[in-house]
């Protein structure tokens, strides 16, 4: 059974060096993982200004070249999306796509609409309200607004999932290939009913497997916090880990029942 090739794709705002630990974890489980840059939070890339905007297509894009790329340099391994937050809704357009990975893994990912928030979903929606009004005055959107500094398009399409709870691009069919979701307990921004909204709308039931990392699984120095998680990775990478040797071990055993039934 080959090894997984992991691509990480980062949260909103956050850069690619930041997801090291959780590369290295991958690795010494004895796959081959790298974490995809984030657009305007690397080191070589333009920040978002009026000059630099791109769109949440734009970076699809960038997600769907890195995993057809990683098909191209090792054919014949499977590939994995291992999706943080933004980067888990990316991953959710190229499973849908017509050339998916193998396999998605979810972490703290969701369609965060305001009515799914009891005690701040007021506030992010008149948060959401400024966040076009801002992109359109400053070309881009700066700190201290979420996801600061933002390309303003992307943001726009972001605060338009706030208001409506609806992906930013077209869902014409489910995600039908294995997908693991990572709740994180206690998470406040990917909370429970937004998590479930995007797996509903994107995740056909059957190839959906849902797991909680709860605190009484968090490693000494660890959290289960929405960003934090990730500096001590250590349980959610063993739980990818068997979710996706249980997959495959399912298959294979599914093809050696159809081996046996030929004539």
């Amino acid at each position: 059974m080959s090894t997984p090739i992991v691509l990480i794709s980062p949260a909103m705002a956050v850069p690619s060096s930041f997801y090291a630990p959780l590369v290295a974890a991958l690795e010494d489980r004895g796959w081959s993982a790298r974490a995809l840059p984030r657009r305007g939070f690397e080191r070589d890339l333009p920040r978002a200004s009026r000059r630099h905007d791109w769109s949440y297509a734009d970076e699809i894009a960038d997600t769907q070249e890195a995993v057809d790329a990683a098909r191209a340099e090792h054919p014949g391994r499977p590939i994995v999306l291992f999706g943080h937050s933004l980067g888990g809704q990316l991953g959710g357009a190229v499973q849908i796509g017509p050339r998916p990975a193998d396999g998605l893994v979810l972490v703290g990912v969701s369609l965060p609409h305001f009515r799914h928030y009891p005690r701040i979903g007021l506030p992010l929606a008149a948060m959401a309200l400024t966040v076009p009004v801002v992109g359109l005055v400053r070309g881009h959107v700066p700190k201290p607004w979420f996801g600061g500094p933002g390309a303003r398009t992307l943001m726009r399409e972001w605060a338009r999932i706030v208001h409506t709870g609806r992906p930013p691009y077209p869902v014409e069919r489910r995600i039908s290939l294995p997908t693991l979701a990572v709740h994180l307990a206690g998470d406040g921004f990917s909370i429970e009913a937004a998590a479930r909204r995007f797996e509903r709308t994107l995740v056909d039931e059957a190839a959906l497997t849902r797991w909680e990392y709860t605190r009484d699984l968090v490693p000494e120095g660890g959290t289960a916090h929405h960003v934090l998680w990730a500096k001590h990775p250590a349980p959610v990478v063993d739980r990818v880990v068997r979710w996706w040797t249980d997959q495959a071990n399912a298959s294979a055993g599914g093809q050696e029942q159809t081996r046996f039934r030929s004539p």
